[in-house]
């Protein structure tokens, strides 16, 4: 005997997200009816996170930096102050360190002990950037985490990880593509990925 479809209902069905995202949907679903949190607060917080923090933050720093050389000195030389110039403050962005990408050097952004993570210019930490994997070997073999990103690198190009910590949080400024001299910061912003600011990633390249 074989269950007929329902069509008198309209919720809506988990089982299209991916096993982490409908456990989130469970259990926001359960704390909600229990009344513990308020759906409409979370709705304003993922919201900020995403659409307000989130990495059009970080790539606006990178496309000022691409453009304007003396920021770039700034950012390089005090990070925290020069994003906090452009608005961009709060959590886990209170101690900044800018690494500028060079033809000879890549840089690339690990949390070791936990996940810190620049939620002010980046947003909501990817769900990789947490996992142990991910975490050691970036470490032990960041070439080979790179390529799985789908980033090879020539072979004198020298691969440099960063651990952030609790005190100091990291922002990578990646190498600005070829062919975006007559761009503004606007266009060039759109161009800097959430990868490439941890390192995991590469600007792209102008259509």
């Amino acid at each position: 005997m074989t269950n007929s479809p329902d069509n008198g209902h309209d919720h809506e069905h988990d089982n299209h997200f991916d096993p982490m995202t409908a456990r989130v949907r469970a259990l926001e679903t359960i704390l909600s009816e229990k009344g513990l949190i308020d759906p409409a607060a979370i709705d304003v917080i993922v919201d900020t996170y995403q659409n307000k923090v989130g990495p059009q933050n970080g790539a606006r720093v990178v496309a000022k930096a691409w453009s304007d050389p003396a920021y770039a000195n700034w950012l390089a030389e005090d990070a925290t102050a020069a994003i906090a110039s452009l608005g961009y403050t709060g959590r886990q962005g209170e101690h900044m360190r800018a690494v500028f990408n060079t033809p000879q050097t890549h840089n690339l952004v690990v949390c070791t002990l936990c996940s810190c993570y620049p939620w002010s210019v980046l947003g909501l930490p990817p769900v990789w950037y947490k996992s142990p994997p991910y975490r050691s070997r970036a470490v032990m073999d960041p070439q080979g985490v790179l390529e799985e990103f789908g980033v090879t690198l020539g072979e004198n190009v020298n691969i440099r990880v960063w651990d952030s910590t609790a005190e100091l949080r990291y922002l990578v400024v990646p190498l600005r593509p070829a062919g975006t001299g007559g761009l503004d910061e606007d266009a060039l912003a759109a161009l800097v990925t959430r990868d490439s600011m941890i390192g995991t990633g590469l600007a792209r390249a102008p259509e």
